[in-house]
């Protein structure tokens, strides 16, 4: 769409056919149409900077972000709330068990402990002591009882997630001293038999821990199927976002178009009000035109082809025949003109140091110089005419 600009209408110069209601008519409108547009603008700029943002768009991790998406995936999912609050009291109880399990399990380390035959197992090894070079040969991981406790009684999350990893490092002690020590050896009797009576009581607690494993996995189950209505809810949030700037974008278009239309109805509406060019102006405008930058002399020649389809703008040699041209696109080049001069003016009186070169300015005034010439040359046929 064309940028609207008030002065491009300059009601009070166009001729004395309209009277000031007329003109005070047309200048509301105008008011009203720039007012409209810039509101437009902002709202394009708003879709623009939408997708934008969508397509550049990073994941942010930052908390106050999160809580926002979070609450809106409440709103939105009235379900999503009731998961999140089952998992949370899924993991509490899931986490209380685990100490229970891990209470009673800690009763049959101290009965084991506790045995007469416990004493061997209930430091490290001393290795060098005992003069035992080959041990770390044999034994990859070695362990005892006084080592297990420490790791039971660690904080912040050091110690042992799970009972399963307990009895795996009891066996462990048992194990160490089977492998390393001769079968008819004591200290491998002890073990052995040591052994036993831990797997025995173990079997006890067996079933529990089975149990405790299968409502992991439910709590599991259910995390997941929150994590993936936590997706779901985000992907619908999105689509119904980019569906509501779709449908800005059209409605932006169409009023857009609206505007547009207004506009040449406007601009049709203040020619048929206004004087006709004389043939002075006509002949000053052919003029000014040669006095256009090449861009400039472009966008002129945009114009005439807007109202005449069929005119070459973009030709390499264009002959431009004013007085062929409609009032309104005489009026159009007529403040186009007028402007463009002023602002040429002004960049010219700055004073350009520059001693930049744009390839393209050579072509550009070859192009200039053409059309200059068609200029003149069609007012030198206008001047040999006959005057009535």
């Amino acid at each position: 769409m064309e940028g609207v600009d008030a002065s491009n209408l300059d009601l009070e110069k166009v001729g004395p056919q309209g009277n000031a209601a007329e003109v005070d008519g047309f200048r509301c409108s105008v008011d009203e149409l720039v007012m409209k547009v810039d509101q437009l603008e902002q709202r394009v700029n708003e879709v623009e900077k939408f997708y934008l943002n969508t397509s550049i768009k990073q994941p942010n991790t930052s908390k106050n972000t999160s809580s926002g998406k979070h609450k809106d995936k409440e709103k939105h999912v009235p379900g999503f709330k009731k998961l999140q609050l089952e998992a949370s009291r899924g993991e509490a109880a899931a986490a209380k068990r685990m100490q229970e399990l891990m209470r009673q399990f800690g009763t049959i380390l101290r009965q084991i402990t506790q045995h007469k035959w416990a004493w061997p197992f209930m430091q490290p090894v001393d290795v060098e002591g005992l003069g035992l070079h080959d041990y770390y040969e044999i034994i990859d991981r070695p362990m005892d009882f006084s080592t297990i406790k420490n790791q039971m009684e660690a904080r912040d999350g050091a110690g042992y997630k799970h009972v399963r990893e307990i009895f795996a490092d009891v066996r462990l002690v048992f194990k160490n001293a089977m492998k390393y020590n001769d079968e008819k050896s004591d200290v491998h009797r002890m073990a052995k038999t040591l052994l036993e009576k831990f797997e025995e009581k173990w079997l006890q607690l067996l079933p529990k821990v089975t149990e405790e494993v299968t409502i992991t996995l439910d709590v599991s189950s259910l995390e997941k199927r929150r994590e993936e209505e936590e997706a779901e809810v985000q992907l619908n949030m999105q689509l119904a976002q980019e569906a509501a700037h779709a449908k800005l974008a059209r409605d932006l278009c169409n009023e857009l178009y609206e505007a547009d239309t207004h506009l040449e109805e406007l601009r049709e509406m203040v020619v048929t009000r206004c004087r006709k060019i004389s043939i002075e102006e006509k002949r000053n405008l052919g003029i000014a035109l040669t006095k256009l930058s090449p861009e400039d002399l472009s966008k002129a020649l945009e114009i005439v082809a807007q109202n005449n389809p069929l005119f070459p703008a973009s030709a390499e040699e264009v002959e431009l025949d004013i007085d062929a041209q409609s009032e309104l696109t005489l009026w159009r080049l007529k403040f186009f003109v007028k402007d463009a001069l002023e602002v040429q003016g002004k960049s010219t009186s700055k004073g350009d140091n520059s001693n930049s070169v744009n390839p393209n300015i050579s072509a550009a005034s070859k192009r200039k110089k053409e059309i200059c010439d068609a200029l003149v040359k069609n007012a030198k046929k206008r001047n040999k005419k006959p005057s009535k």
